[in-house]
């Protein structure tokens, strides 16, 4: 006589349907613990994924920047990008929708829902392949991943938000997305908004006509009208005036542009891509920016990773600048030496790929011969100190443990998570104890 079959397991069922619905999909409870995964998740991530693994682990490994976990452990439903290694040592880039289940008022979500589907293989052949991408070198897996999220948002006619450090490259990431999308025969224009007083920024954003204020002599266009059919770049946008922010959402709703002293719109076709320096969901909560503006330009965002999280990316950087700077023949650099070399990995980088073109600009200044020596830079990079207004905010360590990268990892979630431990400890994929235990090995001390 045949034994009944065990009855089925519920949970395996409901993935089972999940994945007949939305393709390859991961269960988690409330502290992102896998409580089911439907058999394609297996084959999309190389691995099996067990009950009881924690998905930020699961998902990002030992990768430094960690979005999707980030919003995870913060409670905000997310779309983006992992990258997983495949073999030969190339790298697929997996796309993860994050959805809070059972999610009431302000109370914290019953659990999530994850959705994962693969996407384009990168055209990589090893995750640390240095890589040029429009003026942009890298061998960083996060740049890399960041290049392809702008790959496919170009092909999108749809706003981007560019969030970046002093000197990252935000523009050329704007010139970028302008260069792959079905614009690039048009216009490319740019505008700082922080750079001019709020009166003549209106002007040069909307143009103005004649006699409309003291020295309007004539009419001007204004930069929207010129960026016709075009991309426009809006960078630090968070620095645009409340008032003025009001006036650039009607231009984005409406699609038409109304010049200072004038009274009829005039349509204009322009794609978006704004950039800013600091967070403009926390500009949102000072009262400084208005959300529904927010959410009109940031569609897409697209984060820029600093230098000082890229390891590697300095040396391969500073290879490149120094060629650049020998063709200009004032100075031939053959090398650069061991010491010169370990004070640029040292240092934190707050001005990023500018000030490592800047600092290495002063060493063929000063320097002399054929060696580009640790004499030859800048005293800040020397001491390893930073200007104060400029340095990022740090965990304090010891300074045997930079470049650990642990102790790395650790410090990056803790500042993401605003010193909170228990969301650090989601972001990581670990225990709070855990995380506790690792900061006592490694000396940290959260943010005071």
């Amino acid at each position: 006589m045949k034994r009944p079959a065990p009855p089925a397991d519920p949970l395996h069922i409901a993935a089972l349907a999940l994945e007949s619905l939305g393709g390859p999909a991961l269960l988690l409870d409330p502290a992102l613990r896998v409580v089911a995964a439907s058999p394609g998740v297996e084959g999309l991530l190389g691995e099996a994924v067990r009950p009881g693994a924690l998905a930020p682990r699961v998902l990002c490994g030992d990768s430094l920047d960690r979005p999707i976990a980030e919003a995870l452990a913060a409670g905000r439903a997310v779309t983006g990008t992992v990258l997983r290694p495949r073999r030969g040592g190339a790298l697929r880039s997996l796309r993860v929708r994050a959805t809070p289940v059972g999610a009431d008022g302000d109370a914290p979500p019953a659990g999530w829902l994850l959705l994962l589907d693969a996407q384009e293989a990168l055209a990589l052949d090893a995750p640390d392949a240095p890589l040029l991408f429009h003026g942009m070198w890298t061998g960083d897996p996060a740049m890399k991943q960041m290049f392809h999220v702008l790959q496919r948002a170009a092909r999108r006619d749809v706003p981007v938000l560019v969030r970046g450090e002093t000197g990252a490259g935000k523009e050329l990431v704007a010139r970028a997305l302008h260069d792959l999308s079905p614009r690039a025969r048009g216009p490319f224009k740019a505008i700082n908004c922080a750079a001019l007083p709020p009166s003549l920024l209106e002007s040069e954003l909307f143009g103005h006509v004649k006699g409309s204020f003291t020295g309007a002599s004539r009419d001007h266009a204004g930069i929207f009208r010129a960026a016709d059919r075009g991309t426009l770049f809006l960078d630090e946008i968070a620095e645009t005036p409340l008032d003025l922010q009001a006036k650039l959402l009607r231009v984005v709703e409406t699609r038409t542009v109304i010049p200072v002293g004038g009274s009829e719109p005039i349509a204009v076709n322009v794609r978006l891509v704004a950039a800013t320096h600091q967070s403009l969901r926390r500009a949102v909560e000072l009262g400084s920016f208005r959300a529904d503006l927010m959410y009109r330009l940031r569609v897409v965002p697209l984060f820029i990773p600093p230098l000082r999280a890229r390891a590697g990316d300095v040396a391969l950087l500073t290879a490149r600048i120094v060629d650049e700077l020998n063709g200009a023949g004032e100075r031939n650099v053959a090398r650069v030496s061991p010491g010169a070399l370990a004070a640029l990995a040292r240092y934190p980088w707050p001005g990023n790929v500018r000030e490592l073109r800047n600092a290495l600009q002063y060493a063929f200044v000063i320097g002399e011969g054929p060696v580009l020596t640790e004499a030859d830079l800048p005293p800040e990079i020397t001491s390893g100190e930073p200007d104060e207004a400029l340095a990022p905010a740090r965990v304090n360590r010891p300074p045997e443990l930079e470049g650990t990268p642990e102790a790395q990892r650790i410090q990056r979630a803790l500042e993401r998570a605003g010193g909170n431990r228990t969301r650090a400890a989601k972001i990581l994929g670990v225990s709070r104890v855990t995380l506790w235990r690792q900061m006592r090995e490694h000396g940290l001390a959260a943010p005071g």
